[in-house]
């Protein structure tokens, strides 16, 4: 996935009110950006760190800049939880997610489950329907190059959990897929101290049939791109 237009650079001043971040261009302009993630953001909001925002030329939006990436030591990190259904769609598409093949069409946010909506639908009329859920991950603690998620107490993700043990229970097959934005990790786990009651769920959907998968992201200015598998410990 390509940026629409060329990112800004800029030094990041603070993160607030879960949906803001004030930021400094490169330029000396003094920005108020859109922050698309409603997690804690725990190790990615350090003031000071550079970041990367793209500029929308909508004049009907209250911010007209939002907030993509931060760079954390050596490599960036995307922050943008608006943007892993649209990567993990191309990565199926193109084949990068293996386990995902063979599907005549694929749709993204379908009605399902308890008033829900899958992230994305994969039909053929030769085999059960897929569904697919997508999950954004940036916490990585200590440099271990472990990722985890969550990075806040998730009641949602417990409930996608629910919904896709109820798809396998009615025979379609279910895959977790947890995307890690960043290039610094070697391999995933549930953060069981910050939720212990995902853990718990994720432990209980993979014993009915859901399936897991990760993969980590290449990431520029320009673009994200889904790469590698890492290994699941659950």
């Amino acid at each position: 996935m390509d940026f629409p237009t060329p990112l800004l650079r800029g030094k990041l001043i603070k993160r607030y009110k879960r949906f803001l971040a004030d930021v400094e261009l490169d330029n000396g302009d003094l920005v108020t950006a859109h922050c698309a993630n409603s997690g804690s953001m725990l190790s990615c909001k350090d003031p000071g760190s550079e970041v990367w925002l793209s500029e929308s030329d909508n004049p009907k939006r209250k911010l007209k800049y939002t907030w993509e990436l931060i760079r954390i030591g050596t490599g960036l990190v995307g922050i943008n939880t608006g943007l892993p259904n649209k990567l993990v769609a191309e990565a199926i598409t193109d084949g990068t997610i293996t386990e995902l093949q063979g599907y005549a069409t694929l749709k993204p946010e379908q009605k399902y489950g308890q008033n829900s909506r899958i992230d994305i639908l994969l039909s053929d009329p030769d085999r059960p329907p897929c569904y697919v859920e997508v999950k954004n991950v940036t916490l990585m603690r200590d440099g271990s190059g472990l990722a985890e998620f969550p990075d806040a107490v998730t009641s949602r993700g417990t409930k996608h959990l629910q919904e896709l043990t109820d798809m396998v229970a009615e025979g379609a097959r279910a895959v977790m897929v947890y995307l890690v934005q960043r290039e610094d990790c070697t391999r995933f786990r549930v953060a069981t101290d910050i939720d212990p009651t995902y853990d718990r769920a994720l432990k209980a959907a993979v014993e009915a049939g859901v399936e897991t998968l990760c993969h980590a992201c290449n990431l520029t200015p320009d673009g994200i791109t889904v790469a590698k598998p890492l290994p699941i410990t659950i």
